[in-house]
């Protein structure tokens, strides 16, 4: 593995521990949502947003420049973050550090599975995992990036967690 991959998943890891909320309501998705959706309005960005409480879509929006196709990759980089319990970012990296193919190391199908940034797992302390936010339109670490800023400040709007690393 070189040293730009160890980097990467050793960022990413750190994300995960980091960005843990105390709760995760639907006002929380909505807010949530809300914000990345600003932002891709501020930068004009063609990305679709979507946020999941359990397996329930809470919040959806589309901008210009998406397609349906946007709307698949959702699907399947939800899927890996809800199988592998991490990002879809970070799953992804690891199989690429490895030399493997993500889909056939697995024996997932590519139709269903995409182990590429954008999705990232919502926890809550002393829960684990209850929800997945997504963005698709970018590049895949630019999908991931918009979706840690945006969840950063939902960290921290929430205060302090004694679960956070």
């Amino acid at each position: 593995m070189n040293d730009d991959a160890q980097t990467a998943i050793t960022q990413v890891t750190e994300q995960e521990a980091e960005l843990v909320l105390t709760t995760f309501t639907h006002d929380d998705a909505w807010r949530l949502g809300s914000r990345l959706t600003e932002l891709a309005i501020e930068r004009d960005l063609p990305v679709t947003v979507d946020i999941r409480k359990g397996t329930q879509q809470v919040f959806h929006a589309a901008r210009p420049g998406t397609t349906p196709d946007n709307d698949s990759w959702v699907e399947r980089k939800v899927r890996v973050v809800y199988r592998f319990g991490a990002s879809s970012y970070l799953v992804g990296l690891k199989a690429r550090a490895e030399g493997a193919d993500f889909n056939a190391t697995h024996d997932l199908s590519l139709q269903e599975y995409a182990a590429h940034g954008g999705a990232f797992p919502v926890r809550v302390a002393g829960v684990g995992i209850v929800g997945v936010v997504t963005v698709s339109g970018l590049a895949q670490q630019d999908d991931h990036a918009l979706v840690v800023e945006a969840l950063r400040e939902l960290v921290a709007a929430q205060g302090p967690s004694s679960d956070r690393g």
